[in-house]
């Protein structure tokens, strides 16, 4: 069983990430999780933070001379920002006490947070709540990728819509088709978006929302290529790869929706225009007509290239504060407090998007093919694959 934790607050020293469950002798590239962290940290619409920070992994455990162990893997990401606020974040007392931050913010967990946990100073719900631990799950993601791509499964994103602008439904390009050069593109949008036009239309859509004060919300979509056949099961509820899936999809912060393949589309069509059917060949083996189930048919992949869709609501951080309350004393007040924010932060969901599904594929992969090791999860995978073109 594959394993993830993390922890760290925003403004503390780090982020810490322990992944537990890998096998051993798989190549780590500490370069290729960099990459990603920085990925995350780009795209139009960002804010100050990323000005700051330049995340990087410091590995801790679990690899030796470029290979993993088998043992956890602890990764840590410095939090440069902690040099200001090495007072109001210290783990020891302190003399004299720092500002409490009493507002709570509309669309944060600043309200829910502080009533669930008792505390009057919603700095400390505001610490853990922030996207900032969202780092810490992509540096666990860029490692899950290292395990997917020794099979030559490879997971993407790209961003197809944001503040209403995106692709018509007729023209949506076939991310699970699509090329190398397709990808090149969308790393070099700013928006990560392949199509030139559309990305210069969101990024003038992201600075009139900017002009006003306020923020734009989105989509993006996330594919895995390369998946065989097996992952998961309909035997039980939560082994269901389908539900797995939305579920780490659907806990990025700002994430509101998830649909998988065809999704809602789906429900306004006719059943002779939706299941996929498929065929058998000796040169191909497996395959499908078409993919509007996504590559996931009763809680399995089917073969075809995972495919989900994610809404991305608009960030709640204002430059023009809504209304608000102060929990300790419960009056209203005026605006809320306003911390440094992005106006979009879509293209960076999508990289989030992309560590979510590696790591539900990778800890799939572990439970259907085990092995302590890379080579002998390998000869279980040739083993299985070889099955199926018997089957």
């Amino acid at each position: 069983m594959l394993r993830l934790l993390t922890a760290g607050e925003s403004h503390g020293p780090s982020l810490t990430v322990i992944l537990d469950g890998l096998p051993a002798g798989m190549p780590f590239a500490r370069e290729r999780i960099d990459d990603d962290l920085r990925r995350r940290q780009g795209g139009y619409g960002r804010g100050g933070r990323m000005k700051i920070e330049r995340d990087q992994v410091e590995v801790l455990s679990g690899v030796r001379h470029g290979h993993t162990l088998g043992s956890p893997l602890t990764l840590r990401i410095e939090n440069r920002d902690w040099a200001n606020w090495q007072q109001a974040m210290s783990a020891d007392p302190i003399d004299e006490p720092t500002e409490l931050v009493t507002r709570v913010r509309p669309g944060h967990a600043d309200l829910t947070g502080a009533l669930k946990y008792g505390r009057a100073d919603v700095r400390e719900v505001i610490e853990r709540a922030s996207s900032r631990e969202t780092a810490a799950r992509v540096a666990a993601g860029g490692v899950c990728k290292l395990l997917l791509s020794a099979f030559a499964v490879a997971v993407h994103s790209h961003v197809v819509a944001v503040g209403g602008v995106g692709y018509p439904a007729e023209s949506m390009p076939d991310a699970g088709s699509a090329d190398a050069a397709f990808w090149q593109q969308v790393e070099a949008s700013p928006m990560r978006c392949a199509d030139a036009a559309l990305t210069q239309r969101m990024i003038d859509r992201i600075l009139d929302a900017k002009r006003h004060g306020d923020t734009c919300g989105g989509v993006f979509e996330v594919v895995a290529t390369g998946v065989p056949v097996g992952l998961g099961s309909y035997s039980q509820w939560d082994r269901r790869l389908s539900g797995r899936v939305a579920q780490t999809l659907m806990s990025i912060p700002s994430a509101k929706g998830v649909e998988i393949g065809a999704g809602f589309a789906s429900a306004a069509l006719p059943g002779s225009q939706v299941h996929d059917v498929a065929q058998y060949d000796a040169a191909d083996g497996w395959r499908h007509l078409s993919n509007n189930a996504g590559g996931i048919e009763g809680g399995i992949s089917n073969g075809e290239p995972i495919l989900a869709r994610v809404a991305v609501k608009p960030i709640p951080t204002l430059a023009h504060p809504l209304p608000s309350v102060d929990v300790r004393t419960g009056e209203d007040v005026a605006v809320t407090r306003y911390e440094r924010s992005d106006v979009c932060v879509v293209p960076a969901a999508g990289v989030v998007g992309e560590a979510m599904l590696a790591f539900t594929l990778a800890e799939a992969w572990i439970e259907k093919f085990g092995g302590d090791s890379l080579t002998e999860m390998r000869a279980n995978v040739e083993q299985y694959l070889a099955s199926l073109r018997r089957a």
